[in-house]
This record gives structure tokens, C-alpha cells and sequence, in this order.
């Protein structure tokens, strides 16, 4: 953006791991331009707000609850969103709660900034933290970058990036932005599809995605499963909204490889898969 500096808010999803969104809280805190807002949505965690008081930057907490057991991403998102807006914020950055911001990551979106545009920053993989935990000096020559997303250079933008590649990890986009693609679908509950449902309505309403370099971002390291054999059924709830909306199925390399499980089939007549 051109100008003044946008009035700027992070908003983040925290249920459990507290300890990531205490450092992220730090890594803000020791961020050379602060955000001016940061909005913490506790998904049914009622442990956030006393977490996260009496630190920098101040935490404004709201709650959102389940939707039938389910994490409530997509509308936690747009609880968040709201929250920022409703204050007047200019730039809604978007961090993932194990992520913790670079120190430029947010002036490196500031600059970025343009109506129209989804902005993605890098986000680089830790490896587990070592005794003590991590440093924030530290983070950069630690962590690794993912292998199949761009990795611009400090300062450099790539336009036209493919929707498909978009991550809810991080990300920005001005307030007339959002306005012109409308938040997340709501349908969506639990894991998985929201996040790519967002980028196709992105990409349908005309925002283009851009990679951002120099907006960096550090994942803190947790345990995963490949596939994520725990989300099964949220998948395939949620590849099955999407397919309804846009005609394909999301995820699908989840899908195969819970078929080769024996967790899921794919039956052709109907372009349904299903739980087994």
C-alpha cells in the first residue's frame, strides 16, 4: 500500500497449543511495526484469555463455539475478520497459531498490499524445538522452506499464482478485498476445504494470488500424520461441500491414499467418495 501505513490486524484460530501462540504472541511483540489490533478467536479454549493476558501486544479475545464437535474454522475466521473490521483495520493479516511471524512480516505485507490481491507470505518448517524451546533469533536458519509453494525473494512479488497452492497459513488481503470475496463458507466445519473453497471464490470475484518475499513466517514443529488419517470423515464432509460448490473434489490425494487404506472409496457413477 501506498502512503500511510495501514491500520493493520493479526488475526489468528487458537484451541490448544498454547505454547505456539504464546511465541507467536512474542514474536509479534518484537516485530519493528506491531500490529494494531490483534485478534485472538478461541474456538471452546477457555484457557486463552487468562494465556494470553497482561502480554505484548494485547490480545483481543473473542470465543466461538463447535459446530457438532467440529473446529469451526471457516466461521472463526469470519468472527475474526469482523472483530478487526469492526475497528477499523485497513490489512487483515492471517496467521495459523503455530506460526511465528519474521520480524518484517508484516511491513513486508504492508508493501504488498493492493485491493484486488490475496497475499501469501513464505512459511518455512521447523524442526522440533530444541531443549528450552525455540529462540526467536534463531528461527530463520532453522527453518526450511515447503517444497511445492514459491519462495520469492525479500522484497519480491509473483503474481498470478494458482489458487490451488493457496495456504491459510498465512496470508493478507486488504478490507475491500475481503468484502469483494466475501469471508469463507461457513458450511465447512472441522478440517479441510475451507481454505481452498476460499481461494476459488477468490479467483471467481477477481483477486489475483500473490506470493509475497519478505513477509516470512515459521511453522512451529508439532507431530502430523500423513495422511491425516484423525480427519477422515471431516474430509470427506468437507471434499463433498466442495464438490457440490465447484464441481471437483478437493484434497484428492488425501482421498487416494485413504482408498489405499481401506478408509474411503471412490465410486464412479455418482463421483462420490465414501466412508468404508
Amino acid at each position: 500500500m501506498t502512503g500511510t501505513r495501514p491500520r493493520t490486524a493479526v488475526i489468528t484460530l487458537a484451541a490448544g497449543r498454547h505454547e505456539h501462540l504464546l511465541l507467536q504472541q512474542d514474536g509479534l511483540a518484537a516485530s519493528p511495526a506491531g500490529p494494531d489490533h490483534y485478534v485472538v478467536v478461541s474456538m471452546a479454549d477457555p484457557a486463552i484469555a487468562a494465556l494470553t493476558a497482561g502480554r505484548k501486544p494485547a490480545a483481543d479475545v473473542i470465543g466461538v463455539p463447535r459446530q457438532d464437535g467440529r473446529l469451526p474454522l471457516a466461521a472463526a475466521r469470519n468472527a475474526g475478520a469482523a472483530r478487526a473490521l469492526s475497528f477499523g483495520a485497513d490489512l487483515l493479516v492471517f496467521l495459523d497459531v503455530d506460526c511465528v511471524p519474521g520480524p518484517e512480516l508484516l511491513n513486508g505485507y504492508a508493501r504488498a498490499a493492493r485491493d484486488g490481491a490475496l497475499l501469501c507470505g513464505t512459511v518455512a518448517y521447523l524442526p522440533p524445538a530444541p531443549a528450552g524451546g525455540y529462540r526467536l533469533d534463531s528461527l530463520h536458519g532453522m527453518a526450511r522452506p515447503h517444497p511445492a509453494r514459491p519462495v520469492p525473494e525479500d522484497g519480491q512479488v509473483v503474481r498470478g499464482g494458482d489458487p490451488r497452492l493457496f495456504w491459510s497459513l498465512s496470508f493478507a488481503l486488504t478490507a475491500p478485498t475481503w468484502d469483494r470475496i466475501g469471508g469463507f463458507c461457513e458450511d465447512y466445519a472441522g478440517y479441510g476445504g475451507e481454505d481452498t473453497d476460499f481461494a476459488a471464490t477468490a479467483a471467481e470475484r477477481g483477486a489475483d494470488l500473490w506470493w509475497v518475499g519478505g513477509a516470512p513466517a515459521y511453522h512451529q514443529y508439532h507431530p502430523t500424520q500423513h495422511p491425516p488419517v484423525q480427519h477422515v470423515d471431516d474430509i470427506l464432509r468437507n471434499g463433498a461441500i466442495y464438490r457440490e460448490r465447484w464441481g471437483t473434489w478437493p484434497m484428492e490425494g488425501w482421498l487416494r491414499e485413504f482408498a489405499s487404506r481401506g478408509m474411503a472409496a471412490y465410486e464412479p457413477a455418482t463421483d462420490t467418495w465414501r466412508r468404508k
